[in-house]
């Protein structure tokens, strides 16, 4: 089995990708928080990738880094530490894992790195300069480490749109907000964490073995059709 290093895999997208990982591989989950999920195939480490130091893990195949944040305010509100923070969360947590974790991952079996970003990186949306800013940080990354690291590393990242998640309760918290953000997609709906993870799953596995260095937008048609 392969051994996969999820950084942030206790709520949200990061869980539903443990979730569907255990099943065929061997899963260390590196979070602030323990996953409520029990499994042989399960260790985990307690961590806050922005502050300590990650564990050593001497063998790995796979890398996805889940970490991120919704920090949706007018421009004229938003401080520098505000951008700081969501970079630090977005692009240095994951430049930190994927450093830290780089020479297991050459030594791994079609090793594979799998980040996020968000349809807002490419769609101009209002009170998104500090996250938008930030994922496109982790665009540029993938797209940069997609040549340095090739042949021998595969990495891809995601950039879904709004997913039903602790992390985006604000934006769902009422039927209104959920029939207008429903309404804006064309295809009707927004996305399930099982959703991304199926993606994710995907995309770290040998069925990918000639993608790299893509950004996958799981957007409900709202970048891509004008309808």
């Amino acid at each position: 089995m392969n051994t996969c290093i999820v950084i942030g895999g206790s709520k949200g997208i990061g869980k539903a990708l443990i979730e569907k990982l255990l099943l065929n591989n061997n899963v260390i989950n590196i979070s602030r928080t323990v996953p409520d999920i029990s499994h042989k195939n399960l260790t985990h480490h307690t961590c806050d990738v922005t502050q300590d130091e990650l564990p050593n893990i001497d063998n790995a195949d796979k890398l996805v880094y889940c970490p991120g944040s919704i920090n949706l305010k007018p421009i004229s509100r938003l401080s520098l530490d505000d951008f700081k923070n969501d970079f630090e969360i977005n692009v240095l947590g994951a430049v930190k894992a994927i450093q830290k974790y780089l020479p297991a991952l050459k030594q791994g079996k079609s090793p594979s790195i799998l980040l996020f970003s968000t349809v807002a990186a490419k769609l101009g949306m209002p009170f998104h300069a500090s996250i938008a800013t930030a994922k496109s940080g982790i665009e540029g990354l993938v797209k940069s480490l997609g040549a340095e690291l090739a042949p021998t590393i595969r990495i891809n990242a995601i950039a879904p749109t709004v997913t039903n998640t602790e992390l985006a309760s604000k934006l769902l918290r009422n039927d209104k907000m959920i029939e207008n953000i429903t309404e804006r997609h064309p295809l009707k709906k927004f996305l399930s964490p099982e959703e991304v993870a199926d993606m994710g799953v995907f995309l770290l596995s040998e069925k990918t073995l000639a993608i790299s260095g893509q950004i996958f937008e799981m957007d409900c048609g709202i970048v891509s059709f004008k309808i």
